[in-house]
């Protein structure tokens, strides 16, 4: 009778076992291999493991969370190591900054302040803020460049055409976008509070203007702006792409309208990472560089016109997760990203289209790519 039921019984007994090992064989199963397009996208020799670089930018393009990318690049050591395009880009590609732009215009003024032709802790020469008794004289460049101006704003409010950026970029403020800003009243004493404000960028940009030019003629403001930027910037950088827009009264919108290719994102980043510095050039003061770097008197997460890898006021994460505390960013709206952390000699573009409110699981995926790079020894 036994040994009739051995049979059932024996696999019975076996089932616990089974269950206990299924998860593990599970979990050791291999992931799915690589497309030809995903490993190629990465050099042969990267200074990391070369398939976990592949994968951790794969995810960036396969991902349905972290959809649209379009562009990513890694550079290490200033070298490119790793370089992937969605359909229809490629590295001729240029692509919109949208944000990232306000870090650029950081720069412009940096250049201006070491030519002697603005001043970091005075009045904001705005000339209509000089008139006697109005409480915006006392508005310094360094609150504007740290987004402590006090001036009226709402960012991406809604409904979204009553928010303050959409109406200077697209509304009633579009021909004349400094002046639209310039025109806002206080709504906190200056240096008080922090509020991002896109319309903040484009004032430092029509002070940047007037540095140049006593001019009020569009073109002019746009021909010495555009000049300086390139011989200044943009040329010594390589950066043969980068197409910046003015408005009407020929005004930079500093803010949030240059456009260049992904490879020319990347070395404005790797300009950062050393310092203001290309080819042993010091472009820029290095101590300008570490002023947009550091944390602002209200804000531990915001520079001057750049992002920290720090918590927002309120959050506890940072923002890329796995990336040194010292790293900090270039972002823009839809998911524009430029990562730079030099303790790692690394720098990360990822360019796109996804949604805001949706950025967290693009910005995972960035950090990701950089947890695989090693810190430096400090010195």
């Amino acid at each position: 009778m036994l040994t009739r039921r051995l049979p059932l019984i024996l696999p019975l007994l076996a089932l616990p076992s089974l269950i206990a090992c299924g998860p593990q064989q599970a979990a050791q199963e291999p992931p799915p291999p690589l497309t030809p397009a995903a490993i190629n996208a990465v050099v042969k020799s990267p200074g990391v493991k070369r398939e976990a670089l592949a994968r951790a930018v794969d995810h960036l393009f396969s991902a349905p969370e972290t959809a649209e990318t379009r562009a990513v690049l890694v550079l290490h050591d200033g070298k490119i190591v790793a370089e992937r395009y969605g359909p229809g880009y490629h590295e001729n590609t240029r692509f919109v900054s949208w944000s990232m732009a306000k870090t650029v215009t950081g720069v412009l003024i940096g250049l201006l302040v070491a030519d002697g032709r603005l001043r970091l802790d005075e009045s904001a020469p705005v000339p209509a803020w000089q008139r006697p008794g109005d409480p915006r004289g006392e508005i310094t460049l360094r609150q504007l460049l740290q987004m402590r101006s006090g001036l009226r704003h709402t960012e991406a409010g809604d409904p979204v055409y009553e928010s303050d950026e959409v109406r200077m970029l697209f509304l009633d403020g579009r021909d004349a976008m400094a002046a639209h800003a310039e025109a806002q009243p206080l709504e906190a004493e200056p240096g008080r509070q922090w509020e991002y404000s896109s319309n903040t960028t484009v004032i430092l940009a029509d002070l940047a203007a007037r540095a140049l030019t006593p001019s009020n003629d569009a073109a002019e403001r746009r021909r010495v702006a555009g000049d300086y930027l390139r011989s200044r910037l943009f040329d010594p950088l390589g950066m043969k792409s980068i197409v910046p827009e003015y408005d009407a009264a020929g005004t930079l919108v500093g803010g949030s309208l240059m456009h260049a290719t992904a490879r020319d994102w990347a070395k404005f980043g790797e300009f950062l990472r050393n310092q203001g510095s290309v080819k042993g050039a010091q472009l820029v003061p290095a101590g300008w560089i570490e002023f947009m770097t550091t944390a602002n008197p209200r804000n531990p997460g915001y520079g001057a016109q750049t992002w920290l890898n720090r918590p927002q006021p309120g959050d506890k994460a940072t923002p890329f997760p796995g990336a040194p505390r010292s790293a900090f960013s270039m972002n823009g709206h839809l998911g524009q990203f430029v990562l730079v952390s030099p303790d790692q000699g690394l720098t990360i573009v990822r360019l796109g289209r996804t949604l805001d409110g949706e950025h967290e699981p693009v910005r995972q995926a960035i950090g990701k790519i950089a947890t695989l790079f090693p810190r430096r020894a400090a010195n």
